[in-house]
């Protein structure tokens, strides 16, 4: 809330809170900020904060401010030993991560320039901008140093970020490299050759282009300064109640590679001694459960994710027949207050966490439905507007007194005009001192002026409309001006239009408007029963012509839409940021209409609609090596996917990733080609896994009752009825910290009790143990036509085994990534996990194969794999024996092993029980 308040200061405050000379900012202490560099005096007084929350697998890693800020001085010393100097261009190439942060403040330290690219940019653009730039080092995640990702020459020095950034050292080597740094360079200060002032460059932004040669915004430490003064004076008057809701925790879904991002990952934080939460995921579900459990205070997010993430909320509520409530509530809170509209919708608020409060959007516009949708729910959303060239900021909206439809007030400290033809114009600090091109610094006039490209308004409260891009402006015969923003506005109030574009087509010498309309899955399937008997694409396009007309209906008769298409693909090509890529889409739009007589014509435009596979197919394609897409007759679709249980695991994920969509695994498990998984994306959102995952096990009282139970009755059965002989004891006592346990499986009720009796007791206390998902959930729900009796035992049966037993579901079938998940969430709780890999007890004494799921969950829980062997229990089992003869049964345990990360989990599988069977 104090976050809020700040945000929405630096746009009301009166101007004499601001009136000091923008080239003089002061910190905290009343000191002069001369670069970006003194954030390291916040990354001191906040030195035991969480700064850096990420997911590493199924694995939740954080890092201190503390940690973070001695990372990036042994970063920068690294840099300096590879040859990096004041001034010299560094490329940084990875997805957001806490190394990313690394090395982009060890290079500022340095003085390097960095030159960030977006982790999915082309190899062929990223090679161009690494010569343009004269680039000295190039620093990358693994992925891109080799195949076809690989974009660099064999003499270009190309760096592991991971190596670089340290987090691949040992303790040994991190205490050696600690002592180094507090002798050598004992002060950010000491790094670079000479003093880092306002003046110096930062980075330098290239666009992401294919065409063009590429051309970099240059960013210098001033640039960034002159936004963070008004935020932070706005703080300093709210320290005192920011403590009390403290720890703030800011999820960014942003790239780093995007001048957005970087401002609210990188450079606000500090000031608040705020927490980063990266998460990878697009998808709406994960999104909402990442919220809650990282109990997130704010949503850094660009409109394309804000609008999933509404779906995903409204998709829910359709999928617990809560519709008609939701309509009813979102009426009910029109004109109330902030908190009473929270108070109204507080069951979304439980789903999404209590101190989540806030969504900052930027990048581009926020659609008016979805800035109102989370207004009314009690939801602050704060929206800005700028540029690269702005170094993020121009103007804010205030939290509060949101003037809807609106991008805010002009923040203090930069000049700001309307052109004649409206274009917004501005200058000062904040504004970009040139452009890299053909490499070398083209600077621009200070003094002049910034012509953003945007068209806007400014209304009678003072606040900035946004109304389009200046060159998508279409001129009619009339000389009228029509923008595509007012029509996409227009077209997105309409029912079932999930997201659309206008693109102009020419037509007797005049650009004339064309829709390009992609509707949401629920609505088309809402109206099977009006038109049963047409074909989807039929239906798609009658639902079209009604939707153009009320549409129409709305606007002025110039700006009438009379020709449009739908899109088939499940999403439009978009950029990193979520913005449809609108020179994709017009080349498709012209490809499809060449040669029709009258485009406008809707009986011609639902003949067929601009579609193309490639996207899909090349993503079947990376989890399906063998997938061919026949050519010939339009059976293509119909193609054999091929896929492994693993394969399905890891192109589901990828699928909900590209799409927004939370996909069911049970019927994904059942698709066979390309056009089952089309028919799927189409499909109302999936429900949750049907299994139960018991975290309330793990609480303090159940784990305290589970040892004395375990202790007074189960330890000493163990050991009189088993009496087991341990071998290789000594093979884990040197361990610490989580193990991942692996055995072979005899029988369901004697193993869990061998393995914890031939740990050590400090794993023994803290094991948690994968049983069949399938077996669980019966016991759990037992079929309805059981007697009583028999479901009651079954019941009671679960709860004791998951009490006493601290037994997870991991199924066998489809549902298991939920599980892999949780064993991670158990991991970083401190447990270690058991898993029988063959996933069934022996039926002939004989260790079956490992299934390749156990491979899957090795490598991303990166945890030491301890392999043990159960000897003797089949014989016991054969013979149907409860007492076992003295040394019978036999517990051996291995060494424990590690795997890399980039090790394929089918090998990883047939590894382990090699070593299993060997033990």
């Amino acid at each position: 809330m104090p976050l809020l308040r700040t945000i929405a200061l630096t746009s009301s405050a009166s101007a004499q809170a601001y009136n000091r000379d923008v080239s003089e900012p002061t910190t905290t202490a009343g000191m002069p900020r001369e670069s970006l560099l003194s954030l390291f005096r916040d990354f001191e007084r906040y030195r035991n904060d969480i700064a850096i929350i990420q997911k590493r697998g199924y694995r939740r890693e954080t890092w201190t401010y503390r940690k973070l800020g001695d990372a990036a001085r042994a970063c920068a010393l690294s840099l300096k030993e590879h040859g990096v100097r004041t001034d010299d261009r560094v490329l940084l190439w990875a997805p957001n991560c806490a190394e990313w942060l690394t090395v982009f403040w060890g290079c500022l330290l340095l003085g390097a320039v960095v030159v960030p690219m977006d982790d999915g940019a082309n190899a062929e653009f990223v090679s161009r901008v690494t010569r343009d730039a004269g680039i000295k080092l190039v620093v990358a995640s693994r992925d891109k140093q080799s195949g076809e990702q690989r974009a660099f020459e064999p003499t270009m020095e190309v760096i592991d970020i991971d190596e670089l950034a340290g987090t691949s050292l040992s303790r040994g080597q991190q205490g050696k490299l600690a002592s180094r740094l507090t002798k050598e360079c004992p002060d950010y200060e000491a790094f670079s050759d000479v003093p880092i002032t306002r003046t110096h460059i930062a980075q330098i932004l290239f666009t992401s282009g294919t065409t063009s040669e590429p051309r970099g915004v240059v960013l210098t430490h001033g640039n960034f300064l002159a936004n963070l003064q008004p935020v932070e004076a706005g703080i300093d008057s709210y320290r005192k109640y920011e403590r009390w809701f403290h720890p703030l925790r800011f999820v960014t879904l942003v790239p780093l590679s995007h001048v957005f991002g970087q401002f609210m990952a990188l450079f606000v934080p500090p000031l608040l001694g705020a927490g980063v939460v990266f998460e990878s995921s697009s998808n709406p579900a994960e999104i909402m459960r990442f919220l809650k459990r990282e109990r997130a205070t704010a949503l850094v997010a660009v409109p394309r994710m804000v609008e999933a993430l509404r779906n995903g909320i409204e998709r829910e509520l359709v999928a617990h027949g809560r519709q008609e409530w939701l309509a009813r509530k979102f009426k009910a809170a029109e004109g109330k207050k902030f908190l009473r509209r929270a108070w109204i919708f507080r069951s979304i608020h439980r789903r999404l966490g209590w101190k989540f409060w806030a969504i900052i959007s930027g990048g581009a516009a926020l659609a008016p439905r979805d800035e109102e949708f989370f207004a009314r729910i009690g939801y602050a959303v704060v929206q800005g507007y700028g540029m690269t060239e702005t170094a993020s900021l121009i103007s804010l909206n205030h939290p509060f007194r949101v003037a809807a439809g609106t991008i805010g007030k002009v923040l203090p400290g930069r000049e700001f005009r309307l052109a004649e033809d409206r274009e917004i114009l501005v200058r000062g600090e904040n504004v970009s001192a040139g452009y890299w091109e053909a490499g070398a610094l083209r600077q621009t006039q200070n003094a002049g002026w910034l012509h953003t490209g945007d068209i806007g308004e400014l209304d009678s409260e003072g606040n900035l409309r946004f109304r389009g891009r200046k060159k998508n402006v279409m001129v009619t015969p009339a000389g009228l001006n029509i923008y595509p923003e007012d029509l996409e506005a227009a077209l997105r109030k309409q029912p079932g239009v999930r997201d659309c574009v206008v693109v102009p087509i020419e037509r007797k010498g005049n650009a004339e408007p064309c829709a390009v309309l992609l509707f949401d899955a629920d609505a088309l399937a809402s109206a099977d029963e009006a038109i049963t008997e047409e074909s989807q694409k039929a239906r798609s396009e009658r639902i079209a012509s009604v939707v153009i007309e009320n549409a129409n209906r709305t606007l002025a008769e110039y700006q009438h839409i009379n020709t449009w298409v739908v899109w088939e693909e499940p999403d439009f090509p978009r950029t990193p940021t979520g913005k449809p890529r609108l020179s994709i889409i017009s080349a498709h739009i012209s490809e499809y209409l060449k040669g029709m007589d009258d485009p406008g014509d809707p009986s011609r435009v639902s003949d067929r609609s601009p579609s193309s596979d490639e996207g899909l197919d090349q993503l079947v394609r990376r989890f399906a090596p063998n997938f061919a897409r026949p050519s010939a007759n339009g059976a293509a679709l119909e193609s054999h996917l091929g896929l492994t249980s693993l394969d399905r695991v890891e192109l589901m994920s990828a699928l909900e990733e590209k799409y927004h969509v939370e996909l069911d695994e049970t019927t994904f498990s059942n698709a066979q080609s390309v056009a089952d998984i089309q028919r799927l994306l189409k499909q109302p959102a999936a429900q949750r896994a049907q299994y139960s995952y018991p975290r309330w096990a793990q609480t303090w009282p159940i784990r305290l009752a589970r040892l004395v139970v375990y202790y007074a009755l189960v330890w000493p059965s163990t050991l009189l009825l088993a009496h087991p002989k341990i071998i290789g004891r000594e093979n884990v006592r040197s361990q610490r910290g989580a193990l991942l346990v692996v055995s072979n499986h005899v029988t369901r009720r004697a193993d869990i009790g061998l393995i914890l009796a031939a740990l050590p007791r400090r794993y023994r206390d803290n094991l948690t143990t994968a049983m069949g998902g399938e077996t669980l959930h019966n016991m759990r729900q037992p079929p309805r036509d059981w007697i009583f009796f028999k479901r009651w035992s079954y019941r009671l049966g679960y709860w004791l085994v998951t009490a006493l037993f601290n037994v997870f579901p991991l199924p066998q079938r489809s549902g298991f990534r939920e599980s892999f998940q949780f064993a991670g969430e158990s991991a970083d709780r401190g447990y270690s996990i058991l898993v029988f890999p063959e996933g069934e007890v022996t039926r002939d004494g004989i260790i079956a194969p490992f299934q390749e799921g156990i491979g899957l969950l090795a490598r991303n829980l990166a945890l030491p794999i301890l392999p043990m062997r159960l000897d003797g229990v089949w014989q016991m089992k054969s013979e149907h024996r409860r007492l076992a003869k003295p040394g019978e049964i036999t517990v051996r345990i291995g060494a424990a092993v590690t795997f890399s990360a980039g090790t394929d989990p089918g090998s990883i599988a047939r590894q382990l029980q090699t070593l299993v069977e060997a033990l």
